[in-house]
């Protein structure tokens, strides 16, 4: 209870309570693996956190979770009983399920299609980095806001219609361009995580399925935003279809290059938040919004975060802050846009004549430093 205190302290200890909740560690051998914690700000205003083990849920899970939350509080609100169903199967049913399909015949085949995808694949994406790549990675991180007009989503919606891709391998191809030009490199190797939720019986689940695939692009002969996309949509359809077999098996079986300083087969990713339910809470009677919190960690050198809203595409560039700083990352950002309008301003551009320098770069490049 924080209703005694000035509204300066409260946020103060609203911040300090909320950092200490989300980094205080699960015990996964006894649990629990969920957490809620309410604070009280006032008769009428509370805060509520709710921290969870990634072991047991996963980002589908927490638009799952908003709803039953939201229909048992309408329910329960009114002195109703539980209107929700019985669940027809568990999270442990799908484990056990899985299991005993992922088998040595079902398992090698999908091995071997992860093994010829990304052979000869390299190990490293060489970054131009702001600092020399330390020998262990500390994890420590940072984020860059993103967001994209009404009219550029708009323009990447129809792009992905004329080339009958999704807007997901639209977004891919502009984040495999920015990465390929600013690197170097003509292969390049990208991670995703995907739903990974293939039956219908399981929709309705609170669990742990989601999976990550490596996605390989080949670049080397420039080809134009159409055929990469042609090339993007292929290996993706192919890789969902192989996305079953957990990325740390993948792993397992490449052996890759292991360093403690960069994560192994790729340290780029591409994250589009587009599953059902959106994670907005609608509970009668009350007014909820969303506590903002400070990102500190990141897992990978650069990780695009982007939500598929109604209007417009909104997110972030999250970065490993041992190798960038902050007025690179937000470049790397405004040179994703440039790309991104250029792609829809003509699909049938070959990749490296798509311009990343905004209008005031090139006037700085092109005028002020050349004198």
């Amino acid at each position: 209870d924080l209703g005694s205190l000035s509204d300066a302290d409260q946020q103060a200890m609203v911040s300090q309570l909320s950092q200490a909740e989300a980094t205080q560690p699960f015990d996964l051998a006894r649990g629990p693996l969920i957490r809620g914690q309410l604070l009280r700000l006032a008769a009428e205003e509370h805060v509520l956190l709710i921290t969870q083990h990634h072991i047991i849920s996963d980002g589908w899970s927490i638009g799952v979770l908003v709803r039953e939350v939201s229909t048992l509080y309408g329910a329960l609100s009114q002195s109703q009983p539980d209107p929700l169903p019985a669940l027809r199967i568990q999270y442990a049913d799908y484990a056990a399920w899985q299991r005993e399909w992922l088998q040595e015949k079902v398992l090698q085949g999908r091995v071997d299609f992860w093994k010829a995808h990304l052979a000869g694949a390299p190990a490293l994406l060489e970054l131009p980095t702001d600092r020399p790549r330390p020998a262990v990675q500390s994890y420590a991180g940072s984020t860059v806001g993103l967001a994209l007009t009404a009219e550029l989503t708009a323009g990447l919606r129809r792009l992905s219609q004329r080339q009958g891709a999704t807007l997901f391998m639209t977004l891919f191809a502009g984040w495999s361009v920015l990465l390929s030009r600013v690197s170097g490199q003509s292969d390049v190797v990208i991670g995703t995580p995907v739903a990974n939720r293939q039956r219908s019986e399981i929709e309705s689940l609170i669990g742990f399925f989601v999976n990550t695939v490596a996605l390989r692009v080949r670049l080397k002969d420039d080809p134009s935003v159409a055929e990469l996309l042609a090339q993007i949509k292929a290996s993706t359809l192919d890789a969902y279809a192989h996305q079953d077999i957990p990325f740390e098996q993948v792993v397992e079986a490449l052996q890759p290059p292991r360093s403690l300083s960069h994560s192994p087969i790729f340290q780029a990713m591409l994250a589009l938040d587009n599953t059902p339910g959106g994670g907005a809470v609608s509970l009668p009677g009350l007014r909820v919004s969303g506590l903002e919190q400070t990102h500190t960690t990141a897992q990978f050198d650069l990780t695009l975060s982007l939500t598929d809203s109604s209007d417009a595409i909104v997110g972030s560039l999250e970065y490993a802050s041992d190798l960038f700083d902050r007025s690179t990352v937000e470049r790397m950002a405004e040179h994703l846009r440039t790309l991104f309008e250029s792609m829809v301003a003509d699909d049938q551009q070959r990749i490296s004549q798509l311009p990343l320098l905004s209008q005031e770069e090139r006037q700085q490049v092109l005028a002020a430093f050349n004198d």
